[in-house]
């Protein structure tokens, strides 16, 4: 049997796919849990990840992973039994690294900014301004990914892969599912069948509950 990967994550954070992906996977894992908010865990963080980011791996060798793009991207290559990614010479695999970097750099980042305006913004208004601005910046980046995918059951076609799980994540934080459902009509279904997929049933319970009021 695999030896555990130890994740530092949280509820509803970043380290949600990963844990997701693990779960699918069934290889084993323990969490070390991060309360938020953000603040009350960094200075523990940060002797680990020195971006005090998460979620941040520890590999049964010892060596340390981060970015959860990354991380989804080896766990599907290493456990290719899983069937979470495309392979090497499959004809969807450029788009499936093209949307897992897309989702990444261009929604991903703005997270670190809508977390805590302040540390970009002079003042409270301007940060305001920020949280505005971000939110339309990631509604307008989920519409222009819709536009140009051609969703089967999933994504990429009528398998399952850690760019589904990816974006079921990160379409329920701000500006959230409501604002995601109107621009993105092509992956609504698909986000919508990760969430009704019950062999996440009881993770998802755990990790990132469908509370009243989720979606926004």
């Amino acid at each position: 049997m695999d030896k555990p990967i130890t994740i530092y994550g949280a509820a509803g954070t970043g380290s949600v796919p990963v844990e997701a992906a693990l779960t699918l996977i069934g290889r084993p894992y323990a969490v070390i849990e991060l309360d938020t908010p953000v603040a009350t865990w960094r200075d523990r963080l940060v002797s680990i990840n020195p971006m005090a980011q998460v979620p941040a791996l520890i590999l049964p060798d010892g060596q340390l992973m981060t970015e959860s793009a990354a991380i989804l991207i080896w766990l599907a290559e290493t456990h290719p039994g899983a069937h979470l990614s495309p392979l090497a010479a499959d004809a969807a695999r450029p788009a499936f690294l093209r949307w897992m970097a897309y989702v990444s750099a261009a929604i991903y980042a703005l997270f670190w900014v809508r977390d805590d305006p302040l540390r970009l913004a002079p003042d409270a208004d301007t940060a305001a301004l920020i949280k505005q601005r971000t939110a339309e910046r990631i509604t307008e980046c989920w519409r222009l990914m819709d536009a140009q995918v051609h969703p089967g059951r999933y994504i990429l076609g009528d398998d399952l892969s850690v760019l589904d799980l990816y974006v079921a994540v990160l379409s329920r934080w701000g500006p959230r599912r409501k604002a995601f459902y109107a621009v993105a009509p092509k992956m609504t279904e698909v986000v919508r069948r990760i969430d009704a997929d019950p062999r996440l049933t009881a993770f998802w319970a755990a990790r990132f509950p469908f509370k009243d009021g989720w979606e926004g």
